[in-house]
């Protein structure tokens, strides 16, 4: 099994695609030397919402580069999961340079681009290393990592760290507290709303957490402490948003790009405690099938699963690799303590829908503010 509660979550979202077209593993159709070769001659992969400090993407695509020297035309780094999607919809016919070859979205995002036929299926060489419960049994997406939302924080400018969702309410954050996205869109702070109404509605369903999730940042927002911008490394740095809610891999790659300069610490709230998967799929309309192809290739190989690692991205191939002893101890040294996840929770893809649903709907009519 991958983790505690994810068996769940991904074994709705293959419940809920099956119906589409039988296995097609295009990977037994070419030899890697021949897959190399033929992405070779299409030169370029196009990639979107790739930001270089999540996941460690941006050492991603420059040792994809350099190990085939194919070109990375990157496609607006910051889009939300909803952007991808919208994306391949509005270039089913456009093979130039603003098509996605490839997405990496929310794990709801998966099968329902499946279900529109988006998206293509392709097994990797590494497919029996990603657990079942992972995957969808026909190939068109499968989880590339996880993790869970924390908090990042200036401590040149907070003075007291807060220690859990309700701390956000204290008139001590007026102006401070952001999102990692726009919760009418992005896959990431749709999360960070949910996770804000597990903290209030830890017994309740779906549908109930959501809504109080946007009670908080009613709240929130009424109380002058939200501030309605995409929060980014930059904007934290600056004082426009020290207090961001965002993957915890995300906030301890910025802690190691700043060093120091501002101080952060990185909270995992002590309630609320939301776990996500993101997942890998090609587009039905890649320009360039196979270098998408070899990307993803790239990304389940032992180099690629380990740099997201050193992201501190947990990949999706991590049991197995650590098994093989594949994984380096430094790596594993640099990881937060097991501890501070014992409280996730890994909402179902059943979850995920009507809270994305309810949050998605709801947020300008509840909370009033609109993120940019």
């Amino acid at each position: 099994m991958l983790t505690r509660g994810i068996a769940a979550s991904l074994a709705a979202a293959l419940s809920l695609t099956s119906s589409l077209a039988a296995a097609q593993d295009a990977g037994a159709k070419m030899s890697m030397d021949e897959l190399v070769a033929a992405a070779k001659e299409e030169g370029q992969l196009t990639t979107i919402a790739l930001p270089h400090d999540w996941c460690n993407y941006g050492e991603m695509i420059e040792g994809f580069k350099a190990k085939y020297g194919i070109t990375v035309n990157e496609l607006n780094p910051n889009a939300g999961s909803g952007d991808e999607i919208e994306a391949i919809k509005a270039n089913k016919g456009n093979t130039g340079p603003q098509a996605p070859d490839v997405i990496d979205v929310g794990l709801s995002f998966g099968p329902a681009a499946k279900a529109e036929e988006l998206i293509q299926p392709y097994k990797v060489a590494t497919w029996d290393e990603i657990p079942d419960d992972a995957k969808d049994a026909d190939g068109y997406w499968y989880g590339d990592y996880y993790g869970v939302l924390a908090f990042l924080v200036n401590t040149d400018i907070i003075d007291t760290v807060p220690k859990d969702w309700s701390d956000l309410m204290n008139e001590d954050y007026a102006n401070a507290v952001s999102l990692a996205g726009d919760p009418r869109s992005s896959a990431q702070a749709i999360q960070s709303v949910y996770a804000a109404g597990l903290a209030e509605s830890p017994e309740g369903d779906a549908k109930a957490v959501g809504e109080a999730g946007l009670n908080f940042f009613k709240m929130l927002n009424e109380a002058g402490n939200f501030v309605p911008v995409v929060g980014l490394t930059a904007t934290l740095a600056q004082g426009t948003t020290p207090i961001l809610v965002t993957w915890d891999y995300n906030a301890l790659a910025a802690r190691d790009t700043l060093a120091g300069n501002p101080a952060t610490e990185v909270v995992v709230p002590e309630s609320g405690v939301v776990a996500g998967v993101y997942v890998q799929a090609i587009s039905a309309y890649a320009p360039h099938p196979n270098a998408a192809k070899l990307w993803m290739e790239y990304l389940y190989s032992d180099e690629g699963q380990l740099t997201y690692l050193e992201g501190y991205c947990h990949p999706i191939r991590f049991n197995a690799m650590s098994a093989a002893g594949k994984i380096p101890q430094d790596l594993l040294d640099k990881l937060p303590p097991a501890a501070a996840y014992e409280k996730a929770k890994f909402p179902t893809l059943e979850d995920q829908d009507a809270a994305k649903t309810v949050i998605t709907e709801q947020w300008d009519s509840v909370v009033g503010a609109t993120v940019q």
